[in-house]
């Protein structure tokens, strides 16, 4: 049975892995079967996998997590709802009591475990209290139901709230070289012990595929210096960021589909940047 608070501070996981594009097309290719992707993980010590129910893919991951599960530490979120049309811009917020008793019950049924290790309010809401929501996920975590309680797409005010509520173990938001705005956020994670889960750190795939940008250039001269990937070095700049925030515990989540892309992101997390290196990417912003 693991551990209530799910991490503590001086014992964080390195690096997570998203699973929010896993499907099933990949079953039976070695470099993207989604068992195959998880066992990958597991074995190189990527322990945080994290899904959403949001992402349609919970039975997926319940099945790929199943051999592993003591070995993991499971996350979902809830509270985002795709409309009836099912474009990207047909979406809704529900973050009442009611839905977040629902919700979470139905993942744990997707995912057949017992127990969500970390369950994350996906998007905050304008028109719940965050109180609410939050005194919601406090009644999952004495029941058993999850382990810890986190937060994505929130603003400070809404991390303090909630905080005052119940303690939040971490709050989810992008980190990266192209989105750089949660560094506003990090002093109060500090301050309250919340670590951050840095989701795209390769910035939804975008700093693989800047082109005669100086941020380009200047991920390519580093990656050849290395002789890695620009990508690579992307992840390794959050590394880096992270070691240097002082008390803030950080996580950097990227999120791959195949096996090769995974161990390329585990590399990565062992990348040293020299201080030269690091001035001149902390100097570009994407464009």
């Amino acid at each position: 049975m693991k551990d209530a608070s799910v991490w503590t501070p001086e014992n964080p996981p390195i690096q997570g892995l998203g699973l929010m594009r896993l499907t099933d097309d990949g079953l039976g290719e070695p470099d993207r079967d989604p068992s195959a992707l998880v066992a990958a993980a597991v074995d190189a010590g990527v322990t945080l996998l994290d899904t959403a129910e949001m992402y349609g893919n919970e039975e997926l991951v319940g099945r790929a997590v199943a051999p592993h599960r003591e070995r993991v530490i499971l996350c979902s979120k809830f509270g985002v709802y795709w409309g009836p049309t099912g474009q990207p811009d047909d979406w809704s917020i529900r973050t009442d009591a009611a839905t977040v008793i629902s919700a979470c019950d139905g993942s744990l049924q997707r995912l057949n475990v017992d127990t969500i290790d970390l369950y994350y309010l996906h998007h905050r809401s304008d028109e719940t209290p965050i109180e609410e929501t939050v005194a919601a996920m406090a009644e999952l975590k004495r029941q058993g139901k999850i382990r810890a309680i986190g937060l994505s797409n929130v603003t400070v005010s809404d991390i303090r709230r909630a905080h005052s509520v119940h303690p939040v173990l971490a709050v989810q938001e992008e980190w990266s070289l192209a989105q750089r705005d949660v560094e506003s956020m990090m002093p109060v994670l500090a301050e309250l012990g919340i670590t951050l889960v840095a989701h795209s750190p390769m910035g939804h795939g975008a700093l693989h595929r800047l082109v005669s940008t100086p941020l380009a250039d200047a991920l390519t001269g580093i990656a050849d210096g290395h002789g890695v990937t620009p990508g690579q070095v992307a992840l390794a700049w959050v590394h880096a960021r992270s070691r240097l925030s002082g008390p803030q515990v950080v996580v950097p989540l990227p999120g791959t589909t195949r096996v090769s892309h995974l161990r390329a992101n585990v590399a990565a997390a062992h990348l040293d940047l020299d201080p030269g290196e690091l001035e001149r990417l902390d100097a570009i912003r994407a464009r």
